[in-house]
């Protein structure tokens, strides 16, 4: 879309009329420098790449100093990319997180000096699919490619396609972390994106292109984000349970084909909790309490997986079953306030 034909649309829409680069100001390869690389060791995918993001602005803490504030203990499997984004604002910095990034968003961010932290699906030959962080750092039109830092591979390099395809899985969620007074140049990078309405409306559109298009588990997944996000969670719940019914990618989990949850690979729930607030805000409590029974089966320190469960066993009435699943998700995580906040109005 050109730039007059934006200040239209935002000026129909009552948003703040930000114009982003056009892609043909854009150098044809950038690389992001002076960020430090780290390797991770066990789930600490998070607290690494938050860290190599803070490094790009002089941030000098590694996953020994990180991960203590961001994780329960060894069994925590998962550290939300809204949990990456508090951590990174409690170190003075602003972040923007969001979903529905694109590959010209990326281009311009990463032509500005701004590295990526984008969530992805990741593939190890022993332990299957799983969500895993990745900061992206440069890219090469001439050869089509994103660079990367991987906490647990290294310096890699995507094709487009290949990113945006392990990107999708996780509705293009993407966080930008630079110091406070960088927040108006990174709107006009960002565009319609820097306006909440407009990307979330943004995504909407993307995520039922995507289900007309592909129609996959992922797509009908991104489009029960969407509308969560936008408010509709009776919309979200039906995109779910199109997810759920969907025909399963055994490419996506190929060392265990069999542990799908219906058109997803097993791990999803690990990461992405929409589905679970979705049936919980809809009344669907048993559906919530199934599907955290599987999260909690693997992964018994899921705080998330507790916290939700709790909501469904307050929403049948079973009070202290309630109150019990929100203590043991507080002595995982003692500084989680949603569930903090859910057993005091039990009390």
């Amino acid at each position: 879309m050109t730039c007059p034909r934006l200040l239209a649309l935002l000026l129909a829409l009552a948003l703040p009329a930000v114009c982003a680069p056009p892609a043909s100001a854009l150098p044809v390869s950038a690389q992001v420098g002076g960020i430090r690389h780290e390797y991770q060791r066990l789930n600490n995918c998070g607290p690494v790449t938050v860290g190599m993001a803070l490094s790009r602005w002089g941030g000098t803490l590694n996953q020994y100093a990180i991960a203590p504030k961001l994780k329960s203990g060894g069994g925590d499997v998962n550290v939300s990319p809204e949990e990456l984004a508090a951590y990174a604002r409690a170190q003075g910095m602003d972040v923007h997180l969001a979903q529905n990034g694109s590959r010209a968003m990326l281009r311009r961010l990463l032509a500005a000096g701004y590295p990526v932290i984008v969530e992805t699906w990741f593939i190890t030959h022993d332990s299957g699919g799983m969500g895993h962080y990745r900061l992206l750092t440069g890219y090469d039109d001439a050869r089509g490619t994103f660079q990367a830092l991987d906490s647990y591979l290294g310096r890699l390099s995507f094709s487009y396609a290949q990113l945006d395809d392990l990107w999708r899985s996780y509705n293009r969620t993407y966080l930008v972390v630079a110091p406070r007074d960088r927040r108006a140049a990174l709107n006009t990078l960002l565009g319609f994106r820097a306006d909440p309405g407009a990307a979330k409306r943004e995504a909407l559109r993307v995520a039922l292109a995507e289900t007309r298009k592909v129609g996959d588990a992922r797509s009908w997944h991104n489009l029960g984000a969407a509308k969560l996000a936008l408010g509709d969670a009776r919309g979200a719940a039906r995109a779910y349970d199109r997810a759920f019914a969907s025909r399963s990618d055994a490419r996506l989990d190929p060392t265990r084909p069999a542990r799908m949850a219906g058109g997803l690979p097993w791990r999803t729930l690990w990461y992405s909790f929409g589905a679970l607030e979705a049936y919980a805000r809809t009344g669907r409590y048993t559906d919530v309490l199934r599907l955290t029974s599987a999260v909690l089966r693997d992964a018994p320190a899921h705080e998330e997986a507790l916290y939700w469960r709790g909501r469904a066993l307050a929403g049948l009435g079973r009070q202290a079953d309630a109150q019990a699943a929100y203590r043991a998700a507080l002595r995982l995580n003692p500084g989680y306030a949603a569930a903090r906040s859910a057993l005091a109005r039990l009390s």
